[in-house]
Order: structure tokens, then C-alpha cells, then sequence
């Protein structure tokens, strides 16, 4: 039996309580550990499985197509046939999946698993926060989604640091086994404390066209980006038609359907557009960062897998223990301040990692990296609690879908753009001096991406709090 002290809420601090959190948060750590853990391996993958740049890139990029494109779906899904019910099966097929990406014994096989994989990460990511926010009692969810944010970045940050160790120590494709019985305990754990929630007004049909609309899109724009220095011109400009057609078809199929998988009414709250217009820019940069840093400081810095896994940790320490007063601070006075300096204090930790390069040490990283850190750790939670905040709590799933959506959207097309646009292709990855180059420019492209990020926040989230009724 479920407790239910709150008028059929679920205490936070009664043991259900306790234990649904942590299955909602290691769930979706897990799924979120793979978005980064790949990036630490990417040399190791590439030597062992004979890849080139734009294979590597399509191991990241797979995995966040598939997530980017399914998220909305999941969370609709969830909202209308039950978020346990999508998160229990989207945990199970990311086990099935990250069996297969260990196994794999060429490039093709791994971004196919990868593909797989990023379909179970889909289900499971937005019904973790939508099972928060319709579970724990109104005073409890800020604080339950702080704990959940500061997880979560906490498994996006450790990330390069567990990737490195296994590189180091076993072999890459340990980064995936190793899911296994961690997908087994959050399974176990959801099935005793989780109780079942979903949208009881939702009626009408599953609008099966505009998700294909949105899976066309991204997957047309994704290879255009990646492809662009190796396909010919006609391709890459057909693909581009594509998604246009596909993108400019979805908002108008949104707008005259009767049960549209985005309701577009959502974005009428001046602070829903502006949160998930920041989150596109910043989680972009992000995503670039985090990337590149670990690869430059092994390809031109030579530290090992494990160390440069290791620079990472000021992300860790910081999201650990400010993510939780971040969100308590964004509940008082609004997310408007913390949203607007935590994208920029990203931005000046990004300036000062621009110089790490050939011998660059411990004292040429951490600075920056503990200023990368702290916005981070800024920004994280009071932007989760606004995107929930603004819309009414039977779009939960919905909410929590678009901006997750928005997020790996931001990295995947980053990811996909960046290196043809600093002008990397083929093995640079493994030429210091070439990647060296491509790695300052795309590092001053993230930092313009971060600083417009903020000021996006600044003019676009109103004063106090937020509430459905923003505008």
C-alpha cells in the first residue's frame, strides 16, 4: 500500500517515499551517465573499432536522435497510459540495448544499438520527473526535483570519470555492460514504492503524425550536420528541404488537430518559451564542452582516459551540493537571476578553458572548470522547477518531455554541427595540432552560446515565481 499523508500525495520523507526517489533518480542517472560516459571512450572506440569522426560522431548522435525524437512521444505516452507503466518499460528496453552496444564489433552495429539505446533513455527520462511531480505533495516537489537535478548532473558529470577509469583499466565496452544490473535494481525499486499516475482527462486519438513529423525532422537536420563536408551538395540540401517541410508541417498539423502531441497553447507562458529557448542554447554548449574537453586534454595534453575523465569532478562537487539550495533559492525569488548568471558564470569557465593545449597541467583546467561548475550548478534545478512550474501539473509529462526534448536537441545538433564548422573531419581527432585549432574555435562558439543563453533568461522569465498562469 502507497502512503498517502497529503490528500493522496506521497510523503517524501515516509520510506516509499525515500525509495521512489531514488529509483526515479538512479533511472534516469543512469540513462543521462550514458549521454557523457561515451564521450571519455570515444579514442578508445575509434582505435578498437577502426572509426572515423563522423562514425564517432553518430555513436554520441544516435543515442541523442533517438532520445531527442521519442521524449515527447514517452511523455505523452506516460500522461495517457500510466508514467510507472513507461518508465518500468523504458528501463527494461535500455538494459536490452546496452547489452547489445557492449557487444557490438563495428561501427555500424554500435551506432545501431545506440539508436535502440536512446529509444529506451526516450521512455524513461520524462516520466522520472513527471512521477515526481505527480507523486510528492506540492511542498515536497521542489525539493525532490533538486535532489533529482543534482543526480542527474551529478551522472552527467561523473560521466568521463567512470568512462576513463573502465577505458583505463578494462575496455570500453564495459561503459555499457556495467547498465545492466544497475537497470535491474531501479526496475526492482520502482515496482515496490512507485505508485501509478496519468492524465484522466486526456481523450481522443495518439497523434501518430505529428510524431513522426518531429522524428523526420531532427533525423533530416541530424544528417545534413553531420554528413555536410563528406555528402554531395544535392544530398545534404535535400535533406535540409526535408526537414524544413517536416518541421513547418508539425506546427501546423499542431495547430488543427484536436489532441496534438504539443499542445502549442504550452508556449503562450512567456516563461515555458523562454526556459526551453535557453535550455536549446545552453544544453548545446554543454553538450560541446564536455566533449571536447576530455578529447583535447588526451589528444593534445596527453593525459590518460582517467584523468581527463577526472577534470570533470568540480561538476560533481558542485551539483552535489548546490543543486538542492539552487532550487530552494529559484522557489523564493524566482528563477530569473539564478537562470541568467548561471549560464554566463558556464560562459566565463569556458573562456578560461580555451587555453588548454600542449603540456596544460591540473592548474591550467581546474579553474575553469570550477567556474564551468558552479554556473552549472546555478542553473540546473531552477530551470527543471520553472519548465514544471509554468504549465498546469496534468501536462507534467508533457512539460518535462519538451524540455528534455529541447535539451538533447541542443546537444545533438551542437555535437552534429560543430566539428564540420571548426573544421574537423576524418581522423583529426587523434592530430593534436589539428584538434587543437578546432577545439579553441568551438570552445568561443559555446561561450557566445551560453552568454546568449542568460541573456535569453533575463529578459524572457518575469519576476517572483513562476506558476501555470505565467505569461
Amino acid at each position: 500500500m502507497i502512503d498517502q499523508p497529503h490528500g493522496g500525495y506521497l510523503d517524501r520523507r515516509s520510506p516509499r517515499g525515500r525509495v521512489m526517489l531514488v529509483a526515479v533518480t538512479l533511472g534516469s542517472g543512469v540513462a543521462i551517465l550514458d549521454g557523457s560516459v561515451v564521450n571519455v571512450a570515444l579514442r578508445a572506440i575509434g582505435e578498437d573499432l577502426q572509426a572515423s569522426l563522423p562514425q564517432l560522431q553518430w555513436v554520441i548522435g544516435g543515442y541523442l536522435l533517438s532520445l531527442a525524437s521519442l521524449v515527447l512521444v514517452a511523455g505523452a505516452l506516460g500522461d495517457r497510459i500510466g508514467r510507472r507503466r513507461v518508465y518500468l518499460v523504458g528501463m527494461a528496453w535500455f538494459l536490452v540495448a546496452s547489452g547489445l552496444c557492449a557487444l557490438a564489433q563495428d561501427p555500424g552495429q554500435l551506432i545501431a544499438a545506440r539508436l535502440v539505446q536512446g529509444v529506451g533513455a526516450a521512455l524513461l527520462t520524462p516520466g522520472a520527473l513527471a512521477l515526481i511531480q505527480a507523486s510528492y505533495a506540492p511542498g515536497d516537489r521542489a525539493p525532490a526535483i533538486g535532489t533529482w537535478a543534482g543526480v542527474s548532473g551529478i551522472a552527467a558529470a561523473i560521466g568521463p570519470l567512470l568512462g576513463g577509469a573502465i577505458v583505463d583499466t578494462t575496455s570500453w565496452r564495459w561503459i555499457f555492460a556495467i547498465n545492466v544490473p544497475l537497470c535491474l535494481v531501479v526496475i526492482a525499486l520502482t515496482l515496490w514504492s512507485a505508485p501509478e499516475s496519468r492524465d484522466t482527462e486526456t481523450t481522443g486519438r495518439f497523434d501518430l503524425a505529428g510524431s513522426a513529423l518531429i522524428v523526420v525532422t531532427l533525423g533530416a537536420s541530424t544528417w545534413a550536420l553531420t554528413t555536410a563536408a563528406d555528402a554531395q551538395t544535392w544530398a545534404v540540401v535535400l535533406a535540409w528541404v526535408v526537414a524544413g517541410v517536416a518541421a513547418v508541417a508539425f506546427v501546423a498539423w499542431s495547430r488543427r488537430a484536436a489532441y496534438p502531441l504539443v499542445p502549442l497553447h504550452l508556449f503562450g507562458s512567456r516563461v515555458f518559451s523562454a526556459a526551453n529557448a535557453m535550455t536549446l542554447l545552453v544544453y548545446g554548449a554543454l553538450g560541446v564542452v564536455m566533449l571536447f574537453v576530455v578529447i583535447q586534454l588526451q589528444v593534445t595534453s596527453g593525459w590518460s582516459a582517467t584523468a581527463s575523465g577526472l577534470a570533470g569532478l568540480p561538476v560533481t562537487i558542485a551539483l552535489l551540493l548546490l543543486s538542492t539550495r539552487a532550487a530552494a533559492l529559484a522557489d523564493r525569488i524566482g528563477p530569473r537571476v539564478p537562470m541568467t548568471l548561471g549560464p554566463i558564470v558556464c560562459g566565463l569557465g569556458t573562456v578560461l578553458m580555451v587555453g588548454i593545449g600542449r603540456g596544460t597541467g591540473w592548474v591550467g583546467v581546474l579553474p575553469g572548470m570550477v567556474i564551468f561548475s558552479l554556473g552549472l550548478a546555478l542553473l540546473v534545478s531552477p530551470l527543471t522547477a520553472a519548465v514544471l512550474a509554468a504549465v498546469a501539473d496534468r501536462y507534467a509529462g508533457l512539460a518535462s518531455g519538451i524540455n528534455n526534448a529541447v535539451a538533447r536537441t541542443g546537444s545533438l545538433l551542437a555535437v552534429a554541427a560543430l566539428p564540420a564548422v571548426v573544421g574537423l573531419s576524418g581522423d583529426d581527432y587523434a592530430d593534436p595540432v589539428a584538434f587543437t585549432d578546432g577545439y579553441r574555435a568551438a570552445m568561443l562558439i559555446c561561450t557566445a552560446l551560453l552568454v546568449a543563453g542568460g541573456v535569453i533568461s533575463w529578459f524572457g522569465l518575469g519576476r517572483g515565481r513562476v506558476s501555470a498562469d505565467s505569461r
